[in-house]
């Protein structure tokens, strides 16, 4: 019996020692992979603007030509051949955008500009026509732009909004973030939104905030009101204190025109018909003077 429970604690403790030191060995390694990989949020700067890429369609282009000055863009850096990661990315992208009732090409563009320099354009226009065929949103083929470019003007746009990435020569691979970068319609960084999953609601305000609350109705610029950006968690979140201040101004809102439809009635009830019985009067007193002048 105590030989028995002596082996299970040694064995136990060489599963442990053994966990212990995969742990270590992966700690070791994982940073090493992923050495110079990750985002450096850079909001409010610009985009390098006069940066030249070539569109799926073969025809070249500047960045500026892609921002009119009225329409946020959704920006990704992705690249077709990518093994899984990007197909995840791009695919809970457009999940998120088949959720939303704004369509892609008319309230707001989107540019994707591949990270890998030897794409070639039929490739790019082929991972375009794949999303936009289960997008099935005919408009939506004028408001995506797929980019490919050479490797100096795709580094110096990733470095520009802080996406650093790197290729493996032994997988022969891009180690690379998932991340869909916000700018506003002057080309500025608004909003990171990070993942693979992305909620139609988390779009909508990222959006909305890019505009500056210009794309959306009245409830959707409240609602921009009632919700702001949490970085610990990613995504927008219900902000309590500002529901709080608009509570009380609707409070306030409903108190004021109850009193002033109270002292309107009160007003009306104490004064009935004030006007007319003062001029009857008078008419009455004019007709009487008469009536003793011809007597």
């Amino acid at each position: 019996m105590l030989r028995s429970r002596g082996f299970t604690i040694f064995l136990v403790c060489g599963l442990i020692l053994l966990g212990s030191r995969v742990n270590a060995q992966l700690s070791q390694t994982a940073p090493n992979e992923l050495e110079g990989v990750g985002v450096d949020e850079k909001l409010g700067s610009t985009l390098p603007l006069d940066l030249e890429f070539t569109t799926s369609e073969g025809q070249p282009v500047r960045l500026k030509d892609l921002f009119d000055g009225k329409t946020p863009v959704l920006l990704t850096l992705n690249y077709s051949n990518c093994p899984k990661l990007c197909h995840l990315q791009l695919n809970g992208l457009f999940e998120g955008l088949e959720s939303l009732d704004w369509t892609l090409g008319g309230k707001f563009r989107m540019i994707t500009v591949s990270i890998n320099p030897e794409e070639t354009t039929e490739r790019a226009a082929a991972t375009k026509r794949h999303y936009l065929t289960a997008y099935q949103r005919p408009e939506a083929d004028r408001g995506w732009f797929f980019l490919t470019g050479k490797e100096e003007n795709i580094k110096r746009l990733a470095n520009s909004v802080g996406f650093y990435y790197r290729y493996d020569q032994a997988t022969k691979q891009f180690i690379h973030p998932a991340v869909t970068i916000v700018c506003t319609p002057e080309g500025k960084i608004s909003r990171y939104l990070y993942g693979v999953e992305y909620p139609a609601q988390n779009i909508r305000l990222a959006l909305l905030e890019a505009s500056e609350g210009k794309i959306g109705t009245t409830t959707d610029r409240i609602l921009m009101f009632c919700f702001h950006y949490d970085p610990a968690r990613g995504t927008y979140t219900l902000a309590a204190y500002r529901l709080m201040q608009l509570g009380g101004v609707l409070t306030v809102c409903v108190l004021g025109t109850v009193l002033a439809v109270w002292w309107w009635r009160e007003r009306t009830q104490r004064n009935p018909g004030n006007s007319a019985p003062e001029t009857h009067g008078v008419n009455v007193t004019s007709q009487a003077d008469d009536s003793w002048a011809e007597q």
